[in-house]
């Protein structure tokens, strides 16, 4: 298995550990609601949606969860404030796991943030996500509401490359760090196919030297892929989704931000294949999984 220069660090969130060395703690998943262009949202500035299907895929996330012991977290997204408080309060009555505010604006993770403090949802709340560009008044409020969990994206708009990713990152733990964020988790920052590649060495070199959780957002790859479906079919999405999953899984990955939390079904049996094959190999050397990993469920 891997080789690791720096001590590999979990953390937990809501019950649910992130992080140490691959295949040891089942990879956390964590399907995105609301989104853009989600049917079931009715009005994005009001936050209106078709409670009952969002519950439906709540739900499937939760059950595939319990099928395979890849934990699960819901990554709430949302357009505006408004909509953002809304969707927060449905997803944290109708589930107990982590939550991710992700909302398109500073202001809309804000406003998510100064809510969940107002409600006592921070110990389950995970900031999606600080990035180079972040603004002042996010860090500020972070340290203000006390939010100790935020993923930090290592997004550099001047260097592409793997080196560059690793720079943004290391950038921007300093400053989270000053502002509170003892959990730091790390997306290494996918936007197309190219950089799929380089965000999974990204994940290694990271891991090797901060041994801070780290992640990415792999379905990033396929949502850019124009020719997929004129040239592939719409059939061969589903088994990309899952494929560009595997592979983050398959180089280190701790948790993955697969998409459409609708994509659940298909995702979740992929993940716990590896992870289950990965954990084996740690076996080998003497280090032992819990029996809720995929390891013992999935068969």
């Amino acid at each position: 298995m891997f080789k690791f220069k720096s001590e590999l660090r979990e953390v937990e969130v809501a019950g649910i550990r992130i992080g140490g060395p691959p295949g040891k703690n089942p990879t956390v998943l964590a399907g995105t609601i609301f989104y853009h262009g989600h049917k079931i949202v009715k009005d994005p500035e009001k936050g209106v949606f078709d409670e009952q299907k969002a519950e439906e895929l709540i739900n499937l996330q939760e059950e595939l969860s319990d099928k395979t012991g890849n934990p699960c977290m819901v990554d709430v997204m949302a357009s505006n404030p408004e909509a953002m408080v809304r969707y927060l309060d449905f997803v944290a009555e109708h589930t107990e796991k982590p939550i991710l505010i992700d909302g398109t604006t500073a202001p809309v993770r804000i406003a998510g943030l100064e809510h969940a403090a107002e409600v006592g949802l921070l110990d389950r709340l995970i900031y999606n996500s600080l990035s180079p560009g972040f603004s002042q008044a996010e860090v500020a409020k972070i340290q203000e509401k006390g939010l100790k969990c935020a993923i930090l994206l290592a997004l550099n708009i001047r260097d592409f490359t793997t080196a560059g990713r690793i720079k943004a990152v290391k950038e921007l733990l300093t400053v989270a760090e000053q502002h509170g964020v003892e959990k730091p988790l790390i997306d290494t920052c996918v936007m197309d196919i190219p950089s799929l590649g380089m965000a999974c060495k990204a994940l290694l070199q990271l891991k090797d030297e901060l041994g801070l959780p780290v992640g990415c957002s792999p379905h990033n790859a396929i949502d850019t892929w124009r020719g997929l479906k004129t040239k592939m079919g719409k059939e061969a999405k589903r088994p990309c989704m899952a494929s560009a999953a595997v592979m983050a899984v398959a180089v280190g990955a701790d948790f993955v931000l697969y998409g459409p939390i609708g994509a659940a079904k298909y995702i979740f049996p992929a993940v716990a294949m590896v992870d289950a094959a990965q954990a084996f190999v740690l076996r080998e050397e003497g280090i032992a999984v819990g029996r809720e990993h995929p390891l013992f469920k999935i068969a």
